[in-house]
């Protein structure tokens, strides 16, 4: 890792999605961690404090990833975390950050639909890092 570069935890159960983001992440210029399940990103949350953390939302549960923002934000009040997720088109339920009350219960700061371009990743994570 290097001194000065931000590091941002991937927490994904999809090899391939995981792979594919942190090369990304990685070409953007920050240093990866990367977990394959909530219990391993809590692992890594004991580890290191992340800049930011990238959550998929259904791994071991359908609501895996709620969890792991959860105990992120209870742990480091002050990291910023993305939900990036295919919810909606695998299951047809909807989720947003629109409202008071939807950011009370989802203890995140962005929510992406899987499939989100590198650009406009790149843009939302240096907008949640005020880079």
């Amino acid at each position: 890792m290097s001194e000065n570069r931000k590091i941002i935890l991937i927490v994904d159960d999809d090899a391939d999605m995981l792979d594919q983001m942190k090369l990304q992440v990685e070409n953007f210029g920050f240093d990866v961690v990367t977990a394959t399940s909530g219990r391993e990103g809590e692992q890594k949350l004991e580890e290191i404090k992340p800049d930011l953390a990238i959550y998929d939302l259904m791994m071991e549960t359908q609501d895996s990833g709620f969890i792991l923002a959860y105990k992120t934000k209870k742990k480091y009040p002050d990291v910023p975390v993305i939900i990036a997720t295919a919810v909606t088109a695998e299951t047809g339920m909807m989720f947003s950050l629109e409202t008071k009350e939807d950011q009370n219960w989802i203890k995140a700061d962005k929510y992406l639909e899987k499939g989100v371009r590198g650009d406009q990743l790149h843009r939302e994570i240096n907008k949640l890092l005020k880079i």
